[in-house]
């Protein structure tokens, strides 16, 4: 098997561009079947109002950080014909699903990766989007995932400052990154000592607080009502917590209510507040041990891009929330990871894709309104299928183990 040259060549790079945006237009082309379910009306809405001078967070309510701002009022600033933003945004999906291919193509090329190696990640990264299908094209999460990914392939071509301030606009744009930020920190501290590990988190927070600060200073109140949108939601009917409630639900005749709230429809009641509490728990228990373990071993390309993915898929799989577009973000990181175990894990990672197509965007409200069983065991399938792609990023290989035992 030969392996690629050290450095990115122009020809791969564009490769994977292709792959990213062959993908794409597949999903507008209506061979992959119908959005069904789409945020872009939200979006609209944010973007006529910027469009029209209002301030967000003082003069209407936005629940996403500021840097997702510029996806929202782009589309309504090239475009103002009814009907046409969803077009225009859709299109802005693609440039950034284009962008992701290159990104992996990249820093695939940069590490030597060999070409059976290339090939099999930007594979994954175009099957798994395909298998999600276009309703990805009608959520913004493209856009913080192609830059998170941008953030790791800095920090991989030895440019660590400018791979921190990536790292703090992908922040600003959509919370979830924040969990690599430790990473990140303690990649620079093995490397590079402690004043450089310092610099790391002074220029991602600079970069985060920089987004902030014109919005923070003119209303206090919005923005801080918005960061608690997103950190205080209840348990989402998706999620890992509330799938095995459901399995409860229909094996024990457990009883379950919901309520439509923070954009999404929740389990509620007792019984979900603590399921809820277990999750999170398990969670955050989950990603101190990914950024302990790692600050204590090596500091290495190949496991930096290990720990990254089990990082972000480890908030992803026990948290309150599991919207499918959050499989989006562990696309373009989880298919970076060498090896059998990087094999596996990305078709753990397409499975949960497959998974998902199953049920959304179809059988959601029967999901939601009526707890439909069969969707419920493919979501709890769905999610103990993220749970296992943790598990096998984590564990220790069989080598390691012996050098350890010795």
């Amino acid at each position: 098997m030969s392996a690629l040259p050290p450095r990115p060549s122009g020809f791969v790079v564009v490769l994977g561009a292709v792959v990213g945006l062959a993908a794409g237009l597949l999903l507008v082309s209506g061979a992959t079947g119908e959005p069904g379910i789409s945020d872009t009306p939200v979006y609209e809405r944010y973007g006529e109002r910027l469009a029209a001078g209002d301030l967000p967070y003082r003069d209407f309510r936005v629940e996403y950080p500021p840097g997702a701002l510029p996806a929202f009022a782009g589309p309504a600033l090239v475009t103002s014909a009814p009907g046409s933003y969803d077009a225009v945004f859709a299109g802005l999906m693609i440039v950034c699903l284009a962008a992701l291919g290159a990104l992996v193509a990249g820093t695939l090329r940069s590490l030597g990766a060999s070409r059976l190696r290339l090939g099999g990640s930007l594979a994954a990264l175009a099957g798994g989007m395909l298998l999600l299908g276009p309703f990805t094209l009608t959520r913004f999460d493209l856009v913080p995932a192609a830059i998170a990914a941008g953030a790791v392939a800095a920090v991989l071509a030895k440019r660590e400052r400018l791979g921190a301030a990536a790292l703090g606009a992908a922040i600003a744009t959509k919370l979830y990154p924040a969990v690599l930020l430790p990473l990140f920190v303690a990649r620079s501290w093995r490397r590079h000592g402690h004043a450089e590990a310092f610099r790391t988190l002074g220029i991602a927070l600079g970069v985060v607080a920089l987004v902030y600060a014109p919005f923070a200073l003119l209303s206090p109140t919005g923005v801080g009502r918005s960061v608690w949108q997103q950190l205080g939601r209840p348990l989402q009917i998706e999620s890992l917590g509330s799938a095995l409630l459901l399995a409860l639900h229909h094996l024990f005749a457990l009883p379950l209510d919901w309520a439509s709230s923070h954009g999404s429809q929740n389990l509620t009641g007792t019984v979900s507040a603590v399921a809820s509490a277990a999750t999170t728990s398990a969670g955050v228990a989950a990603l101190v041990a990914v950024w302990v373990v790692f600050a204590r071993g090596d500091a290495g390309d190949e496991r930096f891009i290990r720990f990254a993915a089990a990082a972000v898929v480890a908030f992803v799989a026990f948290g309150k929330v599991l919207s499918p577009q959050f499989l989006v973000w562990l696309l373009p990181l989880v298919p970076l990871v060498a090896g059998r175990r990087g094999a596996v894990g990305s078709a753990l990672l397409v499975l949960a894709c497959a998974l998902t197509r199953l049920w959304f965007p179809g059988d959601y409200w029967a999901l939601v309104k009526q707890f439909d069983e069969q969707a419920s065991w493919i979501v709890l399938a769905r999610d103990l299928t993220l749970v296992g792609l943790f598990v096998l990023l984590v564990r220790r290989s069989t080598a390691t183990a012996r050098v350890s035992a010795r």
